[in-house]
């Protein structure tokens, strides 16, 4: 019998970054490679079964997805890829460029800049005329192991923790509702999250990109891939606070977790 046989019968995507490199590397299958915000936008289509997307989709369409118990990228403090990068004081900033690729880095911009920190902040597309911007991601490491001493990075995992004393859910396994055998494929990913965790030494060691010492200390030390209590109750605040600022609608609909 082949591995995984119920994730098998379906279309699987996950996004391309380091951080997800642990759940998916015992995978023998074919998988979408893709940003955040397209693997949502082709789950939402019917163009996948079950993604990695950012959580963020969860609280737009709770109706029509399960949330994969168990796994998730999260992070308790700072994560070091999902970051504001500015110059000069944040009082400063006026203005701020976000990442198209992940909504979920997009609305905690929101979250942390407008709610908590009460500011009135303009946010446009182009980084080079804004004051600060907002990376994720693989692309975000590069820019910060490279960055000139004169840029300043407000990580958001570190904010988010300091301010509500909880993790932040960057992204969750997300399968749409009229999935068959949706129980099954999350008990698989579950499966290869597992599987994926127990090689990370391995995968921090073959991977190409970085230096070794940084891939092994960021997927040790810097993401989670639990999903559990404490996990949830971050999500949930996240939720809470998305809907008291109105970036979702203010229903009242919990997440389906299997």
């Amino acid at each position: 019998m082949s591995a995984y046989p119920a994730l098998r019968r379906l279309r699987v995507g996950c996004v391309q970054y380091l951080n997800a490199r642990p759940l998916i590397d015992a995978w023998p299958g074919e998988m979408a490679l893709q940003h955040p915000a397209v693997l949502a936008e082709k789950l939402c289509a019917g163009e996948l079964d079950v993604a990695l997307v950012p959580s963020f989709e969860l609280f737009a369409q709770p109706e029509s997805y399960y949330a994969v118990d168990g796994v998730a990228i999260a992070s308790l403090g700072p994560v070091y890829s999902v970051y504001l990068a500015y110059r000069g004081a944040l009082d400063d900033v006026r203005t701020v460029a976000l990442d198209p690729a992940s909504r979920s880095s997009a609305h905690l911009a929101h979250c942390l800049l407008d709610r908590f920190h009460q500011r009135q902040i303009e946010y446009v597309s182009d980084p080079e005329t804004a004051d600060a911007r907002v990376l994720i991601g693989n692309q975000a490491i590069r820019f910060r192991q490279a960055a000139d001493p004169e840029w300043s990075f407000l990580d958001f995992g570190g904010e988010w923790t300091r301010l509500t004393g909880l993790p932040f859910v960057y992204a969750l396994w997300l399968i749409r509702e009229d999935t068959p055998g949706a129980r099954a494929a999350a008990a698989e990913l579950r499966e290869l999250r597992a599987e994926g965790e127990s090689r990370i030494e391995a995968i921090a060691a073959a991977e190409g990109e970085f230096t070794e010492s940084f891939r092994r200390e960021y997927l040790t030390r810097y993401i989670r891939y639990g999903f559990g209590p404490e996990e949830k109750s971050g999500l949930f605040e996240f939720g809470r606070i998305l809907r008291e600022i109105g970036l979702v609608p203010p229903q009242n609909l919990r997440p389906v977790f299997i």
